[in-house]
């Protein structure tokens, strides 16, 4: 990293800072808390590393009033309020004005330029998550036209945590069924999907000779896919089409498939928008960083005038990818759900 870039991030990074602690401009939740932090975060945060003083307040996001989350420099502004996913229990609620636009924006310059004149189709949630309306937001940076089938991976998780994985299934081939209306009769070049229904797409024959030949680009992401699902569906199931990876959730914002660089052996990294995001990937019981090429827990610091998230520990693990010079924190690779103690049952189901 160069001086100059590393004095432009701390620059950043202190007038978030400023804008979330100021009285002026500060949000009701975070100024109530200056006082019982235990330092100031005006004049003790000098870098990334001391975003470490700051308490997990994640879960506090499960009740908080969410006009206790809106900067009051930020008041007059329009915000929306999305939700997690809820695998780990109540959702959490984020506020959002333009932070997330610009990270979508930010992604359209790496994705790669498939779609040419076809249409974009999301089989994915839409409200109250934010991913429908970025998937929306990038397609249109794309000018192409944006069909959606949504679902509700709430209902999905409830019906595999009762033992009613039957009617999950069914769920599935609901969804699919939408799907293959819009196949039969639009010009559908990009998909973005969540990995199990895509994999339940190409067991559906005729649903998947409507898009193999056709489709030109894939999006996953909502849930973990292994290493060789992946290279099937780019080198069997979809050999035309240029197969991207997106992680990214409500609380930690959107970390796209960074292209490969030498030396990767995974077949998909992630990194995320920096210094706005950072992600560090740490030993869930000490704390501290785990090596290069080792697992351990994925820790999110959110850093926008939206909001300030610092020192979450997210439900993910990752493999630790050093990131390159001019970035921070680390990249991820083969991300999966953290499970706590061994045989611990997390569930995915479709997002």
């Amino acid at each position: 990293m160069s001086d100059h870039d590393d004095t432009a991030a701390r620059r950043y990074l202190q007038s978030i800072l400023r804008w979330h602690f100021s009285p002026e401009t500060g949000s009701p939740f975070w100024l109530k808390r200056r006082d019982s932090l235990g330092f100031d975060p005006l004049r003790d945060v000098a870098d990334f590393a001391d975003l470490r003083n700051f308490p997990d307040v994640s879960d506090e996001l499960r009740t908080v009033p969410v006009d206790l989350l809106v900067p009051a420099g930020s008041a007059d502004s329009p915000f929306e309020v999305y939700e997690s996913g809820g695998t780990l229990g109540a959702p959490k609620r984020v506020v959002e004005h333009t932070s997330r636009q610009e990270g979508v924006d930010w992604v359209e310059t790496v994705l790669p330029a498939f779609g040419g004149e076809g249409h974009w189709l999301h089989v994915g949630p839409t409200g109250p998550h934010i991913v429908g309306r970025s998937v929306r937001r990038l397609a249109h940076l794309r000018s192409a036209k944006f069909f959606t089938v949504d679902f509700d991976p709430r209902w999905v998780k409830l019906l595999i945590r009762t033992e009613r994985r039957p009617l999950a299934e069914e769920y599935v081939q609901h969804v699919l069924d939408q799907v293959e209306i819009i196949a039969e009769s639009q010009d559908i070049r990009v998909l973005f999907i969540t990995p199990p229904v895509l994999e339940a797409l190409c067991a559906r024959e005729r649903l998947y000779r409507l898009l193999a030949d056709r489709v030109t680009g894939i999006i996953w992401s909502g849930t973990s896919i292994s290493g060789t699902s992946l290279r099937l569906l780019q080198t069997e199931f979809f050999p035309n089409a240029e197969v991207r990876g997106i992680y990214g959730n409500s609380l930690m914002g959107i970390a796209p498939q960074r292209s490969p660089e030498p030396g990767d052996t995974h077949p998909c990294v992630f990194r995320t928008f920096q210094p706005r995001s950072v992600v560090e990937v740490v030993d869930p019981d000490t704390g501290e960083r785990v090596a290069p090429g080792e697992r351990g827990r994925v820790l999110v610091h959110l850093l926008t005038k939206d909001l300030f998230l610092p020192n979450v520990l997210e439900r993910d693990s990752a493999v630790r990818i050093p990131a390159g010079p001019a970035a921070y924190g680390d990249d991820l690779a083969d991300v999966q759900p953290f499970r706590p103690t061994a045989g611990t049952q997390v569930i995915e189901g479709v997002y």
